[in-house]
């Protein structure tokens, strides 16, 4: 029996060829920890024990976020279940990782999709399916450009073209495949598809072509088995014996099947391979009258075959056997075996199996020939028709395939143009929206400016009262250093840094950038002219507008500095239940923390966030600047400010810094606060 290398599917390649709604993202949390299980630990753990592990990350990630890890997770936990050979785990996986991968137009991973839907279908003995995926995949890597992938699928298509009985079809396909591999020097892949190619050519009745793809795979093994020992010699020599067997050259036939006999591990690490030969070897006898050990060889083939269940060749042994007792006149034997091969083809509905069987054994039992004739015949005469629809069912498959893909353009095309349609009528109602509440916005703007200047004047008779003012004059100088030291001093310090970069230059830019540093200069007078009674004013601003004023600052920093500033503000915090106490201390240890990167660190890259975490505001600052020792260095006035102004929001603070190693300062504050009463 001829050894069909390529049908066995080489899965590997489906993982180790792909290009590396709010849901839970607790996948991703812990992401690190399973690509270690997978990478180190995976191996070590029981078969049902790596089951429910792939199992639990199969159910993780159908009720996660749809991002590319988890995809590209996915498809490793496919990997997994190909090897534990679980088909529902390959079954499940696959059906979700084409779901996934199509929502989000991942073509990489739809393609592993595809195939790995291919394989399952194959493994089911379904090859229109099959087939039909193949060739969704094909067309995935053609679009992408991955002649590799591309070629392995092809060499896989051509392996169901071939099982269908499509042969003209299997050696195009082949062909191409081979072409490929050759281009791009893959030279295991060149043998398994010349492989291939030499038993779709037997089917084709074209020996001599068989015969020189054969002896190509068998150059290329003697190469391949100098780094790489897999017996492949092995399987070249049984092919190249099958094939002289079928032309009747008996003698040429056994030469090859006692070379491959040769090699000693065969048996051991290939039993199948090994079980072949000697299967062949003692056929190609049986047929040159030469009885010397051949039985034991017919029977050493068989008990090798039905230890590890190759039901197909058991048959053929069984078959064997019967020709043999038969030659030598055992008929009770000789008809049990022909009894066997066709109970056992009959049970497995190969009819493949099931002519050649009937034929032997109404040879035998002359009795029931007639019966077992016309069973032969009905067969037969459908397994013509079947063979002659599947000539074209998969050129239909194809044709249908590539139907499907033309009228999901054209959808894609209608849809795309429905969303432009909405786009447009949307952005539209959106901009006289937009109008329409800044309109009422400017009607409120002014009720609370009247209301802001009413406010200020109960605000100057509440001063009038000395004992509120002398009890509150400590509190209120504390507050006037920090506004001082946070707002105006930075500024100052920014100024003079512009001023310094265009000091000694004349020309017109310069000027114009030294005449709007005079100019903030004069406003930085006015602020500190109004400090001591405008601040009222100041925290209103910061109340009603912190957002917009916190992404002011970060984009002054990001344009004033040559250090590489990123920010993030969480969606999820309503600053509305926060009070203006917490707004205004919060802003101003941000800008006192940008201040001292700006002065001390020498920061290449900064980062920023305020994230909500339950009823807390989590604000981090980062950057990779020169650091310095917490525990050692002296705590400025800037630091000082910060760690009471986190006190005065009933937050803390953390202050994280080695040398050279830059420093993170991380607040957190509870967001439900009482507005503790303006004095």
């Amino acid at each position: 029996m001829k050894n069909l290398l390529f049908l066995i599917i080489p899965f590997l390649i489906i993982i180790s060829c792909s290009k590396t709604g709010e849901k839970s993202n607790s996948l991703e949390k812990d992401y690190s920890e399973i690509s270690l299980n997978f990478d180190k630990d995976f191996e070590k753990i029981s078969d049902a024990e790596k089951n429910k592990f792939l199992d639990s990350i199969y159910y993780k990630i159908k009720t996660s976020t749809n991002n590319k890890k988890n995809r590209d997770l996915l498809s490793k936990v496919i990997f997994k279940y190909y090897f534990l050979k679980d088909e529902k785990g390959i079954d499940n996986s696959s059906n979700l990782l084409i779901k996934l991968s199509s929502e989000e137009k991942d073509s990489i991973n739809l393609g592993v999709a595809f195939r790995s839907r291919a394989f399952y279908y194959n493994k089911k003995l379904n090859i229109d399916s099959s087939f039909y995926y193949y060739v969704k995949a094909e067309k995935i890597y053609v679009a992408l450009k991955d002649r590799e992938i591309y070629a392995n699928v092809l060499l896989n298509k051509g392996s169901i073209q071939y099982k269908g009985g499509d042969n003209l079809g299997a050696e195009l396909t082949l062909t191409i495949a081979l072409s490929i591999f050759k281009d791009i020097n893959d030279f295991q892949k060149q043998f398994e598809t010349l492989i291939a190619l030499g038993n779709v050519s037997e089917e084709l009745k074209d020996f001599d072509k068989a015969i020189i793809y054969y002896n190509k795979a068998l150059e290329l093994s003697e190469e391949l088995e100098k780094t790489d020992k897999k017996h492949r010699k092995s399987i070249c020599y049984n092919n190249l014996g099958f094939v002289y067997e079928k032309n009747k050259n008996f003698k040429k036939a056994i030469s090859y099947f006692e070379l491959g006999l040769k090699d000693k591990d065969l048996k051991n690490e290939f039993p199948e391979s090994y079980s072949n030969l000697l299967d062949n070897l003692a056929f190609c006898k049986l047929n040159l009258n030469d009885f010397e050990g051949i039985e034991n060889m017919f029977i050493e083939s068989l008990k090798i075959r039905e230890d590890f269940d190759y039901k197909s060749n058991v048959v053929l042994s069984h078959n064997h056997l019967s020709k043999y007792y038969k030659a030598i006149g055992n008929i009770e034997k000789s008809f049990y075996h022909a009894n066997q091969a066709l109970k056992i083809s009959k049970e497995q509905k190969n009819p493949f199996d099931i002519l050649p069987s009937l034929q032997l054994i109404s040879e035998i039992d002359i009795k029931n020939s007639a019966n077992y004739n016309k069973e032969y015949i009905r067969i037969s005469d459908s397994l013509q028709l079947a063979e002659r629809k599947s000539k074209d069912r998969f050129a239909r498959i194809q044709l249908e395939t590539d139907e499907i893909i033309q009228e999901k353009d054209k959808l894609e095309d209608k849809n795309r143009n429905l969303l432009y349609i909405f786009i447009g009528a949307v952005s539209l109602f959106s901009l006289l929206y937009f109008i329409r509440v800044q309109r009422a916005r400017t009607r409120e703007l002014l009720y609370k400016q009247a209301q802001q200047k009413a406010n200020e004047d109960i605000f100057n008779l509440m001063m009038s009262q000395q004992a509120i003012i002398d009890e509150s004059r400590t509190e209120e100088k504390q507050k006037l250093a920090r506004e001082l030291h946070d707002g105006v001093l930075g500024r100052m310090f920014g100024l003079r840094l512009n001023l310094d970069s265009v000091n000694h230059k004349n020309d017109e830019e310069s000027v114009k950038k030294r005449l709007h540093i005079i100019e903030e200069l004069k406003n930085i007078e006015q602020d500190i002219r109004e400090i001591s009674h405008d601040l009222n004013r100041e925290k209103q601003v910061l109340i009603n507008n912190f957002v917009s004023i916190v992404t002011n600052l970060l984009e002054e920093q990001q344009n004033s500095h040559a250090s590489k500033l990123s920010y993030y503000l969480d969606t999820a915090i309503n600053w509305d239940k926060v009070n203006s106490v917490t707004k205004i201390n919060l802003y101003r240890i941000l800008q006192e923390s940008l201040q001292n990167i700006n002065k001390y660190a020498n920061a290449t890259s900064i980062n920023v966030g305020f994230v909500k975490n339950e009823d807390e505001i989590i604000l981090k600052i980062t950057d990779n600047g020169s650091g310095f020792d917490v525990n050692k260095k002296s705590k400025g006035i800037g630091t000082q400010n910060m760690i009471a102004r986190t006190k005065e929001c009933n937050g803390s603070i953390d202050i994280q810094s080695e040398i050279g190693e830059g420093t993170t300062i991380t607040i957190t504050i509870p967001i439900n606060q009482k507005e503790k009463p303006q004095n």
